[in-house]
């Protein structure tokens, strides 16, 4: 990995655990107690064993790559967009990789001209080769204004399913503010 890909991921991944902010134990999160936005079942399984508010910062970026940055393949779709790359991080850390993997699917597929550009992708939530290559095959041919369809296609997305989140569970309210507030950037 080149310098400058562990750059944007450092500096991706620290912009993620600043917004997440501390520690955190909201009676109306379903996640329970988290610091930096890392679950205590989550640090448990990193090896976490001390209180969740003496979690590492160092471990909970190493958590980041781990469980979010690499399953989504970010270093490669980096390499073609970092703006499609730090808004699929930050939808994977808040939403899960499989939800991440999918909104960019589902929006290549809506954006593919009927499969003319390329052919629809399966909405699997897995980041495979498939999906990074229709990727670069739309970037390749709708360049920057591409790029800004997209990143908005996915903010549409994400946003949709916070006011579902919200909508089907009321305790949701709580976070739907900040989460439209810091997670949907136009």
């Amino acid at each position: 990995m080149t310098e400058e890909a562990q750059a944007l991921k450092k500096r991706t991944i620290d912009a993620i655990i600043d917004i997440e902010g501390g520690y955190s134990d909201h009676p109306a999160d379903s996640g329970g107690a988290t610091m930096y936005g890392i679950t205590e079942a989550v640090a448990r399984a990193a090896g976490h064993t001390g209180p969740m508010r003496d979690l590492p910062r160092p471990l909970a970026f190493q958590i980041y790559v781990a469980r979010y940055w690499n399953p989504l393949r970010l270093d490669d779709i980096a390499a073609l967009s970092v703006p499609i790359a730090a808004e699929l991080a930050d939808t994977g850390i808040n939403m899960g990789p499989p939800t991440a993997a999918r909104f960019l699917q589902r929006a290549l597929n809506a954006l593919n001209q009927g499969g003319r550009a390329f052919a629809d992708v399966a909405v699997d939530g897995v980041a495979g080769g498939g999906t990074v290559t229709a990727l670069q095959t739309f970037l390749r041919a709708r360049g920057e204004k591409g790029e800004r369809v997209l990143l908005r296609a996915l903010n549409c997305l994400q946003g949709a399913r916070y006011i579902a989140l919200a909508e089907n569970r009321e305790k949701d309210e709580a976070f739907v503010f900040g989460w439209l507030e810091h997670r949907v950037v136009v």
